[in-house]
């Protein structure tokens, strides 16, 4: 991490989320993974038998290995191991998704009842599609409403593919990672507004969910102003849409009780 992340360059562990959390009156989160390592995924699945508050776990796996299903078989027998993801947007390959052998992985992880997460830029969106055409069984959701130029003000063609990519139902999306999209500690409310819209718009209510990215949206505001920031949008929806929105179509997607 350079100096301009300082911000982060600490560890954050479960005691550091739960007060965020408790603040906001949410329950408890799905913890997502960051590093490619099945170590890191077994460390997250200990933290939430310590820590009743994480209620799922979305791991990482080697998709393209032909050990996998050994390890989906392992980690399945956690309960709440509820999904996998792969870092795509790290990839040289921007078609990385799109290998026989990750394909052949993504193929495998209906058996277990595991959810796939995308993690992409905007210029992944249409490589996205052409994968999710193909496994119709197979429920996605994409991460971070996949990272539009927000800084920049560009919709272009971000808008057009991240409809293309709605029109398949079994995406959902998940309203998060904006405000690192933005100008950091700069952004107004109203930046955000066109592309809140937009995927309001293509997934409806019944296909969002909100997220967080804690920690790395701290690099750009602080937890409970990025979660208001969705907040305070969602106030135009119903009640039934907003709790939808704010929880019910996360522990569906994810399976959580």
């Amino acid at each position: 991490m350079s100096d301009s992340m300082s911000a982060i360059r600490r560890d954050f562990l479960p005691k550091d989320l739960q007060p965020l959390l408790a603040g906001l009156s949410f329950d408890g989160c799905i913890a997502v993974q960051a590093r490619q390592s099945l170590e890191e995924t077994r460390w997250l699945l200990e933290l939430a038998d310590q820590s009743p508050f994480i209620k799922g776990v979305v791991g990482w796996v080697d998709l393209c290995s032909p050990d996998l299903l050994s390890q989906l078989e392992r980690f399945s027998s956690h309960p709440r191991f509820v999904g996998v993801r792969h870092v795509l947007q790290d990839e040289p390959d921007d078609e990385f998704m799109l290998r026989a052998e990750f394909r052949r992985g993504i193929a495998q992880l209906r058996q277990f009842d595991l959810a796939y997460d995308l993690l992409l830029f905007p210029k992944h969106l249409p490589i996205a599609a052409r994968l999710v055409e193909e496994f119709p069984d197979q429920p996605f959701v994409l991460d971070h409403i996949a990272k539009p130029l927000i800084a920049q003000g560009e919709l272009s063609p971000w808008q057009h593919d991240i409809q293309r990519l709605a029109k398949f139902p079994n995406v959902s999306c998940k309203l998060s990672g904006m405000v690192t999209e933005a100008k950091w500690q700069q952004w107004q409310p109203d930046d955000f507004r066109p592309y809140l819209d937009t995927v309001i718009e293509a997934f409806g209510s019944s296909r969002l969910m909100i997220g967080s990215d804690w920690p790395v949206c701290l690099l750009s505001s602080d937890y409970a102003t990025t979660m208001q920031l969705t907040f305070d949008y969602l106030q135009q929806l119903s009640a039934e849409q907003q709790a939808a929105i704010l929880g019910d179509n996360c522990a569906r997607f994810y399976g959580i009780d």
